[in-house]
């Protein structure tokens, strides 16, 4: 057993002043981290237990499907260069030099890394299907740390990376992380969803992210409780009910009104008497493009180009999916000046009328394929087929009306840019769908073979021809597993954790150790809980009981059993913290209690 007074567990009355969410809280008034600089923690006891049991879990179910590595942090750029993510990443990679003036980077993720190793490896198909998996530590340079272990920069993950000779192989790969991973998660005591989800930079054809609920996540979900649809809001689509279309005025052609100080889209819909989707919202942003056959002694090269996008006025670009439409890396909004140069308007009466669309979203290597007043424009399918609209006429204090797309003002490509919103219909049944945050715990991609292809990775197939083995790749976050959990079980006095990760099952609290009869108790029950298979944590500290118990609230752990003054009676209380209800126990059924308790959860 563990007595807590030989341990250092640095529990706090209050939480840091910048702690926003309960896990970041909590984790530091219960002493499981410390911060050292922005977004990078230390674990400290507790913490570090509790990370030791969640990758044990993680450990046990991988090792069913796969097979133990472990990769260097620090990566060669040539690799990513190779790949072409040496620019893809921009500034969320960590970059270094050695001393030899050889460029490095510390490794976010390893589809480089493993590819490296099955092109020099692998030679037949033979060797296939390969899962390779490592629980390794990762960086990002994550511009805005925050509400504890859910941003940061520095962090432990699981990743895997399967190679087959096929789709069907890539199939079976895929399902075998998808049952692994809702085992492990499971184990672990998360109530999860798995969701369709953005394939982002890691690239590929399919993903999907497995969530936890909670008001502390970033991400957004849309799902649907009839059929059970539910995906990211980054991949999220809908069914828009059908819109009533206003009737042209005078002879239908776009009229210029004069629309004094009515910027908003709030002020336009008032003064025209018209609902908001009869509104063309225009979002104007300068996007980061990489510079194609770029020279890679010189590094990232990357561009600006003005991008446009038009949608409904009730609408709200998501740009996630608008970056991986344009191919961007970054997206930022035009500046006045870019507003003038681009658009020839200021903010708020920014319109598609007049616009010159470039012909394809690719822009090439160099500014120079953009003839004179091009922009590339991308339409929301809410506003295809619309009739009669209202939008911006590029001039200040003036709007059009009557505008019909694909009549009035042409585009670069039509695409899905908006975020989904409650209440919207279903994409599968057409029910109402609900939006609610949560936290991502995993995600699983089919990479096809973007890797293996630009990286030269090859094997002969059964014929003896020479074919490019098809990848998957598959992450957890260790440390999102532990947020979840405290996110999903918290209270005013503290958190408790599910016993498969909690630091120890069951906390044997002595409120009085100068008693030495509850002193023998104590320390009695806490052995013969160890010997039933239980891991104990024995608070033998000299402290008042009301300190004791709480701390025992504070810190994650199941159960206590508090000795007190009824051992004169034989028995003990035995408090579940997700309930915090407590009950007589006799101390000869103590154990068998515990197990009872244990089954059921």
């Amino acid at each position: 057993m563990h007595r807590w007074s030989k341990l250092f567990i640095p529990t706090l009355r209050e939480a840091p002043a910048e702690a926003e969410v309960a896990s970041h809280k909590f984790l530091v008034r219960s002493g499981y981290i410390r911060q050292l600089g922005a977004g990078i923690y230390s674990y400290l006891f507790l913490g570090q237990r509790s990370i030791d049991r969640i990758v044990a879990i993680v450990r046990e179910e991988m090792d069913r499907i796969g097979q133990e590595f472990l990769l260097p942090t620090i990566h060669p750029a040539d690799l990513w260069r190779e790949s072409g993510r040496w620019t893809i990443m921009g500034d969320a990679m960590f970059r270094l030099k050695d001393r030899k003036g050889a460029d490095l980077c510390l490794g976010m993720t390893h589809e480089e890394v493993v590819t490296d190793i099955a092109r020099n490896e692998l030679r037949s198909y033979k060797q296939l299907p390969q899962i390779w998996y490592q629980i390794q530590t990762k960086f990002r340079d994550e511009p805005r740390p925050r509400a504890g272990l859910l941003r940061v920069r520095q962090f432990i993950m699981k990743d895997s990376y399967s190679f087959d000779l096929d789709e069907a192989g890539l199939d079976r790969s895929y399902k075998l992380h998808d049952q692994a991973y809702r085992a492990i998660f499971t184990r672990c005591g998360l109530n999860f969803v798995v969701v369709e989800a953005d394939s982002g930079a890691m690239g590929g054809s399919q993903s999907q992210e497995f969530m936890v609920y909670t008001d502390a996540g970033e991400d957004l979900v849309a799902s649907c409780a009839a059929c059970g649809y539910a995906a990211n809001l980054e991949r999220a689509t809908s069914r828009l009910a059908p819109v009533k279309e206003m009737e042209p005025t005078g002879d239908g052609k776009p009229e210029l009104v004069s629309t004094p100080g009515q910027a908003a889209i709030a002020d336009v819909t008032k003064f025209f008497n018209i609902d908001s989707a009869s509104d063309i919202k225009c979002v104007a942003y300068m996007a980061t493009i990489p510079v194609k056959n770029s020279d890679p002694k010189k590094g990232p090269q990357t561009m600006a180009i003005p991008l446009v996008a038009f949608l409904r006025g009730d609408h709200f670009v998501n740009e996630t999916k608008l970056l991986k439409v344009a191919g961007a890396t970054d997206l930022r909004p035009m500046g006045p000046e870019e507003l003038e140069t681009y658009l020839h308007a200021p903010a708020g009466y920014l319109g598609p009328v007049g616009l010159k669309p470039k012909k394809a979203v690719d822009p090439g290597p160099d500014l120079s394929e953009f003839e004179a007043g091009e922009v590339t424009v991308i339409l929301d399918p809410g506003l295809e087929n619309r009739r009669n609209l209202v939008c911006g006429a590029n001039k200040v204090d003036y709007h059009y009306r009557n505008v019909v797309p694909g009549r009035d003002f042409q585009w670069t490509k039509v695409a899905d840019i908006r975020n989904v919103l409650e209440g919207e219909g279903c994409p599968q049944c057409g029910a109402p769908l609900k939006v609610a945050r949560a936290v991502e715990v995993g995600h699983i991609f089919k990479l096809g073979n973007r890797y293996t292809d630009k990286m030269g990775a090859r094997v002969l197939d059964a014929n003896g021809k020479e074919v490019t083995p098809i990848m998957g790749c598959y992450g957890i976050g260790i440390e999102r597993i532990l947020v979840a959990a405290i996110e999903q079980g918290n209270d005013a006095n503290g958190f408790w954790l599910p016993r498969s990760i909690a630091p120890f099952d069951v906390i044997v609290t002595i409120t009085n150790v100068a008693d030495a009869a509850l002193k023998t108790a104590g320390e009695k029950i806490a052995s013969d809980l160890e010997a039933a298979g239980f891991d104990v944590l024995l608070d033998d500290r000299d402290d008042r009981a009301g300190v004791k118990f709480k701390d025992a609230d504070l810190i994650g752990v199941p159960w206590r059993v508090t000795v007190g003054k009824k051992v004169a009676e034989g028995k003990v209380e035995l408090v579940t913290r997700a309930t915090a209800s407590g009950s007589d126990i006799a101390i000869a059924d103590i154990a068998a209690e515990l197990g009872r308790l244990a089954a059921q959860r």
